[in-house]
């Protein structure tokens, strides 16, 4: 019988001796920045992979319920919204008292919010779950949060990479999920893969581990009170203009992740092509969000917002208007999957370059919440338009031109940290 180690009782009096390393080498402390990332990479896989399977939910629970895709499309826009205004306030708790407990809570509500989608309460039961219940527990383990636990366990000029990496772990997340969900629905049908995708996200609760409450301490750095820190990004020029352009953000992201496959499927392709190019958005955008965090540590992030923005507008202009084929949807999702997430480690870098990350998870959060507006009108419009004008085309083009508009909001932000002055306020 061979003893570990690290298991072998050490006497206090000899411990103070013994340099730390030799007890528990830093990659493996539990709060060490590796730890951290491993776990808040893995959490992002699951939570933002669970979400971007919604879409494939659409037809199935519309033509179940007697609905038309207005009700599907209001549940989820309400689910951006509520997670959008939830966000600052679940982040101002994770700031203060750690990330880790607050993503136990919003675990629980997220596996919640997948049962209740699965029951047959009609619409109110099912806005209930997906609208509300996953929204609130998407606010508790999604990126503004994990993101600003990991900022904290990160050295600075490492957090623009860091961040890429976790982002690099939604999109895994993303890329599997798909055809795990549409396989899933295949074979105990939609209500049966809703429960299937709420035993997988409990999975969260022992990964938040790490995060419990020393990543949060990791950082000394000084900074202002939550309520002034507030006042000081709302008065801050380049802050809303992050703001805004994080809007748009929302609105593409959750417009197509709701809607494109049931507008391949208009067009007359397979169900299972609508699951592969999303499961392809997610495979790309590995690459994408590792770059982006990558550059990020070297160029200005602000300009790489911008020429995120004038791709995403070049996709959606050679894909929505040109014949629809296997080929041009599989080309989308390449294309697009590049700047899917790539927007996160860039905005999130640029709030901790120019405001610190004392506060971060808040007013990550704040700017996600303009996010989640986008987000809201971009599930539910696009139900709307879809039933009222029989196609999705002018939706493809509010998404076109909000990209242009995204571009230009970006050029004058600026990464300038604020003054020790400013910072106090």
């Amino acid at each position: 019988m061979s003893l570990d180690p690290l298991d072998i009782p050490i006497p206090p009096s000899f411990r103070r001796h013994i340099p730390e390393t030799m007890i528990m080498p830093p990659s493996l402390k539990p709060h060490s920045p590796t730890a951290v990332l491993a776990c808040a990479s893995a959490i992002l896989a699951i939570s933002l992979g669970v979400r971007h399977s919604f879409g494939l939910f659409l037809e199935p629970v519309s033509m179940a319920g007697g609905w038309g895709r207005e009700v599907f499309a209001f549940a989820i826009a309400l689910q951006n919204l509520v997670w959008g205004v939830s966000q600052p306030l679940v982040g101002m708790v994770a700031d203060r008292f750690g990330a880790g407990r607050v993503i136990v809570a919003g675990t629980l509500l997220y596996a919640l919010g997948l049962v209740v989608m699965a029951q047959p309460w009609g619409e109110a039961g099912f806005i209930l779950g997906a609208g509300v219940l996953v929204g609130v527990g998407l606010s508790g383990t999604t990126y503004p949060l994990v993101l600003g636990a990991l900022s904290r366990a990160t050295a600075p000029d490492k957090r623009s990479l860091a961040m890429g990496i976790a982002m690099g772990g939604a999109a895994v997340g993303q890329f599997l999920m798909l055809p795990g969900a549409l396989s899933g629905i295949g074979l105990f049908g939609w209500q049966g893969a809703l429960i299937a995708m709420a035993l997988l996200a409990v999975v969260m609760v022992p990964l938040s581990s790490p995060l419990l409450g020393g990543a949060r301490n990791v950082s000394t750095e000084p900074g202002p009170s939550a309520g002034a820190a507030i006042r000081i990004a709302l008065g801050h020029g380049g802050f809303r203009l992050l703001a805004l352009g994080f809007f748009v953000c929302g609105f593409q992201v959750v417009f197509i992740a709701t809607h494109l496959p049931a507008f391949l499927s208009d067009k007359g392709l397979s169900p299972q092509v609508g699951s592969t190019v999303l499961a392809l958005i997610g495979l790309v955008n590995i690459a994408g969000t590792y770059y982006a965090g990558l550059w990020g540590g070297r160029m200005r992030k602000p300009m790489l917002l911008t020429w995120i923005y004038l791709a995403r507008a070049a996709a959606i202009a050679g894909f929505a208007w040109m014949p629809v084929s296997e080929t041009s949807a599989y080309a989308f999702g390449a294309v697009m999957g590049l700047f899917w997430l790539s927007t996160v480690p860039l905005t999130n870098g640029t709030i901790a370059a120019v405001f610190g990350v004392r506060n971060m998870s808040m007013l990550g959060g704040l700017v996600f919440l303009a996010h989640q507006i986008g987000g809201f009108l971009g599930g539910w419009l696009g139900g709307v338009l879809f039933d009222r004008l029989g196609s999705y085309d002018f939706a493809w083009a509010l998404a076109l031109g909000l990209s242009l508009l995204a571009a230009v909001l970006n050029l004058p932000i600026r990464e300038t940290a604020l003054h020790p002055a400013e910072a106090s306020a």
